[in-house]
């Protein structure tokens, strides 16, 4: 990814592409369609470090209420031990989240396990179907969407112009004390190498160098997005996955690692989850906005957005979701990545504009029914008053009266004034 030319981006590729780690681990997520709820246990799926569960009460005390409710109430899971190749299917998440277009709406959650011994970024890159990746993809076959969630869940792409149009990944290595420059500290300096930055990037954004190579003045600002969770690791997040990478060697069990790869598979994952929602909804509302002025009932419409987008506010527009510090920060990249703060902000403004708008409408309306009262009711009282006065009940004169009082109503109607009014009532603009 430094930039130097096509020989240093193939070298680098190919010394990332051979990496073997210690720990391999990554969760494919995806859009798919729950008729039903599964017949699953409750939960999220209960990864364990020593004596702690992360079960849905284990997790819950993690995050705030709001963030959890949106992350474990309709939320199921179910261990498996499924192989294919190097492949291991370790259990299957499903977590249903709602929009007003398709209350059928959730997301799987797949978790792997690649066997030691295997590289993981070349099964990376054919999961993005890239053209040099030199295998076929993985989540094929037995391990297709389809054949493992087809008994549960619809796994066929959304017909929405937002779809993920490839599964988000969210990736854990651990390196072995062979990997150098590549993931580990400069044992001189204790820096953290360029390569491994380059490495985690590759990770995340499942590309090898030679794939998606990276133009030299944009190096610091990619470099400047990895968040150093500890000493120890650091993450990546980016639009078509995330990536944890560890920056000293497995010692085995018992090490660190245990607590990393929970934390990677559990609370870390469900902030990237809470974000993958958040980007749900504000595409939904944003296109809905698009097509507020199609068809009659402004006003009706205005006043469901609203309500659409208080909901979405108090249940899931959370930026601080944990006391938990580095959950919060990848909740935030993700964020950043996919620009949801600049793009609510603008659907608060737009909302507010179309509120501003129909109300506006409403009050010209109230003005032209006022208006349209006065001009049929001036002529009429008034020949009704002069009847009185003369003490006239004769009905030819009370015809007589109503008739002129009409015809001045009718000759009113077709001044400048009158037209406004009629305009007014209307709810055109003039």
């Amino acid at each position: 990814m430094s930039g130097v030319g096509e020989a240093g981006r193939r070298a680098a590729s190919e010394a990332q592409g051979a990496a073997q780690g210690t720990r391999q681990h990554f969760a494919v997520v995806l859009p798919v369609a729950l008729e039903e709820d599964p017949p699953w246990p409750a939960g999220p799926l209960p990864f364990t470090v020593g004596a702690q569960a992360g079960d849905a009460d284990g997790r819950r005390g993690l995050f705030t209420p709001a963030a959890a409710r949106a992350l474990y109430d309709r939320r199921w899971h179910r261990w498996t031990s499924q192989a294919e190749g190097p492949l291991r299917l370790d259990g299957m998440e499903l977590l249903r989240t709602p929009t007003a277009r398709a209350a059928q709406q959730a997301l799987a959650v797949l978790h792997f396990t690649v066997a030691a011994g295997t590289p993981m970024l070349p099964m990376l890159r054919a999961i993005s179907h890239r053209r040099q990746a030199g295998q076929p993809d993985p989540l094929a076959g037995a391990m297709a969407p389809a054949a493992l969630l087809g008994a549960v869940a619809d796994t066929a792409a959304p017909a929405a112009p937002f779809a993920l149009s490839r599964p988000y990944t969210v990736v854990f290595l651990a390196p072995g004390p062979g990997f150098g420059a590549l993931a580990l500290r400069d044992a001189g300096t204790g820096e953290v190498p360029a390569e491994a930055d380059d490495f985690l990037r590759s990770l995340a954004s499942r590309s090898a160098p030679v794939d998606l190579p990276a133009a030299p003045e944009s190096v610091p600002g990619i470099r400047a997005q990895v968040r150093r969770i500890s000493a120890d690791w650091s993450a990546l997040v980016l639009r078509q996955g995330a990536a944890f990478l560890g920056h000293r060697a497995d010692t085995g069990a018992g090490d660190f690692y245990d607590r990393a790869a929970y934390n990677a598979r559990t609370v870390y994952l469900d902030a990237l989850l809470l974000g993958t929602v958040q980007r749900n909804h504000i595409d939904e509302l944003t296109d809905d906005l698009s097509g507020v002025f199609e068809g009659p009932g402004l006003a009706r419409r205005v006043a469901a957005l609203e309500q659409r987008i208080a909901l979405f506010r108090s249940t899931y527009w959370r930026q601080h979701l944990s006391a938990h510090g580095p959950a919060n920060g990848l909740l935030m990249d993700f964020q950043q990545k996919h620009r949801l703060p600049e793009r609510f902000e603008q659907i608060l403004a737009e909302a507010a504009d179309y509120a501003r708008l129909v109300q506006t409408q409403e009050s010209q309306q109230i003005a032209g029914a006022l208006g349209v009262l006065t001009v049929l009711g001036l002529p009429l009282g008034t020949a009704l008053s002069i009847l009185q006065v003369l003490g006239d009940s004769r009905p030819r004169d009370l015809v007589l009266a109503l008739t002129a009082s009409l015809a001045a109503t009718a000759a009113a109607l077709t001044t400048r004034y009158g037209r406004l009014v009629l305009s007014s009532l209307r709810g055109r603009a003039r």
